[in-house]
């Protein structure tokens, strides 16, 4: 038996009490299961994981945080992501490991989706 307060998001293929409700919202009540139908933009705190659920485009969207910029600190850390930067080639003298460290910051960027490939 749940307790008083217990939430959940109903997920595909729901039984008893839930069935008929796939996506929304289901909360335990001293009356019995209350449900929240879910709406764009609705979002949710899964305490298992320590995740947001976002609910978007007629679906939940567990553990992807969207936005334009991210600030730590009061430090912008990361914002749009950049144009493609090459990888270096030619020259008249070769640094070597100077050109592998390079180009390992730049497939780490292109990785982390910071800059395009």
């Amino acid at each position: 038996m749940p307790t008083v307060g217990s939430c959940y998001i109903v997920a595909a293929s729901p039984t008893g009490a839930w069935t008929g409700r796939v996506g929304a919202v289901a909360c335990y009540t001293v009356g019995g299961w209350r449900f929240l139908a879910a709406v764009e933009g609705l979002t949710a705190l899964v305490r298992s994981t320590g995740t947001f659920a976002v609910y978007r485009l007629g679906s939940w969207d567990l553990g992807t945080l969207t936005g334009t910029k991210l600030v730590v600190a009061g430090q912008q850390v990361v914002g749009s992501r950049a144009n493609a930067i090459a990888t270096p080639v030619g020259g008249t003298v070769v640094d070597a490991p100077c050109r592998d460290s390079v180009s390992q910051i730049l497939m780490t960027l292109r990785q982390h989706g910071l800059i395009a490939t």
